[in-house]
């Protein structure tokens, strides 16, 4: 019998994949077991939840607790699944009620006293949550990137004490507010202005950022190649807003959205000369994506 369970989302890449986590509570040896193909930092989770639980003044149950995360066939990789193991707990100790639980998917790291830390691909699992017509828990830092996944109703909670109060309709923990993005004049990239002369180099930047064309940039050592390359994003109009959430959902997986907000300039990275094959598009199984 499963007492409570809650969505959350394992990250294939930039991908979401809906996740159930089911809880259940019975007699037994006291024990505290998660499984479902989780890796090192899911196992951990029952510590960081147990320590939760004691910062507010609660035990877990003296009986056996499995947390199963379905499918079962599926590696569930990162810290993201505290806070869903955690809200399920609750629900099935009748802390929190299910029905109020049950509207949302939810993903965030427990610290020892209960608060929450961000973690990576909250935007992807706000749009997945969204085609589903669920909302998401996630931590108050990360609200405003949830709010960017579309039509949803977010939840940005600091600490796992103040989702219980929520719940319970004891504190009420206001929607966020979509913030406008606008221009960051910090944000300066080099001038092709600023270069005398080239004026081959030069020409062959224009054409190519005007007409999207990919460009090779051959020479010696100090003709100029690096500092044409790095004039090129000024040339480059704003992203659309396709493009930006496409770029976006790629720095949220890797961990690198700043503010929570949808980038609205094209990226530009610079990997060394000497980078291989592998280290430019990546390799093995479990790449992070976004990284050189």
């Amino acid at each position: 019998m499963i007492n409570s369970r809650i969505r959350s989302f394992a990250f294939s890449g930039i991908e979401a994949r809906p996740v159930w986590v089911e809880v259940q509570i019975s007699s037994g040896l006291p024990a505290f077991l998660i499984v479902g193909l989780p890796d090192k930092a899911v196992g951990e989770a029952r510590e960081r939840v147990r320590a939760s639980f004691t910062s507010m003044g609660l035990a877990l149950p003296a009986k056996r607790i499995v947390i199963n995360l379905v499918p079962a066939d599926i590696p569930k990789e990162g810290s993201h699944f505290d806070l869903p193991i955690a809200l399920a707990l609750l629900s099935a100790m009748e802390v929190i009620p299910f029905e109020e639980v049950s509207r949302f998917a939810a993903l965030g790291e427990l610290s020892l006293d209960g608060s929450l830390n961000p973690v990576a691909g909250v935007l992807s699992a706000s749009i997945e949550a969204s085609s589903m017509e669920l909302g998401l828990v996630c931590p108050a830092s990360q609200a405003q990137e949830a709010l960017c996944g579309g039509d949803i109703a977010v939840i940005g909670a600091p600490t796992l004490l103040s989702l219980i109060n929520h719940f319970n309709g004891l504190q009420i923990i206001f929607p966020p507010l979509l913030a406008i993005a606008l221009p960051d004049l910090q944000e300066a990239v080099p001038d092709l202005a600023d270069i005398r002369g080239m004026e081959t180099g030069r020409r062959a930047l224009e054409i190519a950022a005007a007409g999207g064309h990919s460009l090779l940039l051959s020479g010696p050592p100090g003709a100029g190649k690096s500092m044409l390359a790095a004039r090129l994003p000024g040339l480059l109009p704003d992203l659309t807003p396709k493009e930006s959430l496409d770029v976006s959902r790629i720095y949220s997986a890797a961990g690198l959205l700043k503010d929570g907000r949808p980038l609205r300039r094209p990226p530009y990275r610079e990997p060394h000369h000497s980078a291989s094959l592998p280290a430019l598009i990546g390799g093995g199984n479990t790449r992070p994506a976004g990284r050189d």
